[in-house]
């Protein structure tokens, strides 16, 4: 199995879905308990949510899950949200506390992981991204991610539906970020948040350094935007994407017309 999956396109744009796959080498699988194998915290179904929305947009996609190793965490463990609840490095619970294994990796397997599967995605972004910015001039990342929409371990009652994170705007242009406000603020259907709960994960803040020419900006989608139910089996609901995808491919449209 290729721990990444690449798709290149000529636009400045690239995509990334750190939290979308499912793959588990066997020896994660037999060593996470029943509720780790279930998969729970998967941001279910995104490269197909946002698939043909800007063809011409370069995608990384993580094809290991977040419970292998956490592509969008800060190589070193540092937490991002120093105080709140949150998730680590390589997990020991998923989002609601409980236990996801039955024997914790060690220390050896950690660092297995680390460089098979976090830094082999690091890698290709950051090879994308350098590659966008050497064709344009600058490159923007746009970090894709979802999540349920009600989690009282992370946040109190239920989250907005949008929630668009630029690490209180030190990750991209400002004019940058208030174009996509403005997409998701027009969408009255739909509620919107910056820099509220989700700020930008590590991947966005490590990124995003618009004075040497990358852009990042998060995208944190509550799931009951896009799925029948937020609880197993997480099935894919066509009639919600089918309201949701024309405000996403606008919000794509307008940060690839976007110029510094």
């Amino acid at each position: 199995m290729t721990p990444v999956r690449v798709r290149e396109g000529r636009s400045a744009l690239v995509m990334a879905f750190p939290h979308s796959g499912t793959y588990l080498p066997d020896d994660v699988r037999r060593d996470l308990n029943e509720t780790g194998q279930f998969l729970s915290d998967t941001d279910w179904y995104l490269p197909k949510l946002y698939d043909g929305l800007l063809p011409s947009a370069t995608t990384v996609t993580a094809e290991f899950h977040r419970y292998v190793i956490d592509a969008n965490r800060d190589p070193s463990g540092q937490s991002l949200y120093p105080g709140q609840a949150t998730t680590g490095l390589i997990p020991e619970t998923d989002f609601d506390g409980n236990p996801i294994w039955s024997r914790v990796p060690d220390i050896a397997q950690k660092m297995q992981r680390q460089v098979a599967y976090h830094e082999a995605y690091h890698r290709a972004l950051r090879t994308a991204l350098h590659r966008a910015r050497d064709r344009h001039g600058f490159a923007i990342l746009y970090d894709c991610h979802s999540i349920r929409s009600q989690i009282p371990r992370l946040f109190d009652g239920t989250l907005p539906d949008f929630n668009i994170g630029t690490f209180d705007g030190r990750s991209c242009d400002a004019c940058l970020a208030r174009n996509v406000e403005a997409v998701c603020r027009d969408a009255r259907r739909f509620t919107c948040v910056v820099n509220g709960r989700f700020k930008g994960g590590w991947t966005t803040r490590h990124y995003g350094q618009p004075t040497k020419g990358i852009h990042a900006i998060q995208m944190e989608l509550a799931q009951s935007t896009h799925l029948e139910t937020e609880t197993s089996p997480w099935a894919y609901s066509p009639e919600k994407s089918k309201v949701l995808r024309p405000f996403l491919e606008e919000v794509l449209w307008n940060i690839d017309q976007w110029r510094p």
